[in-house]
């Protein structure tokens, strides 16, 4: 499962998915509890079904890697 994580209010993600075309579900973190938890920034995570981190890359990285990182989860 994808879930998008930001400090934004829900009305802004909505008009972002939009126009982007995102179809995972986007959560606002405007009290930046889930940031507090891992790393301020634009940063992806991939996180096992444990809840085990098993990816991390500051920014988003390409496609190509991120689904290879996807294959070996």
């Amino acid at each position: 499962m994808i879930i998008g994580v930001s400090p934004d209010k829900m009305e802004a993600l909505e008009k972002f998915a939009t126009q982007e075309n995102i179809e995972f579900p986007l959560v606002s973190d405007m009290d930046t509890a889930v940031r507090d938890l891992y790393a301020g920034g634009r940063i992806t995570y991939l996180i096992d079904k444990e809840g085990v981190v098993r990816f991390i890359s500051e920014g988003v990285p390409n496609n190509d890697q991120l689904l290879e990182e996807l294959k070996n989860m």
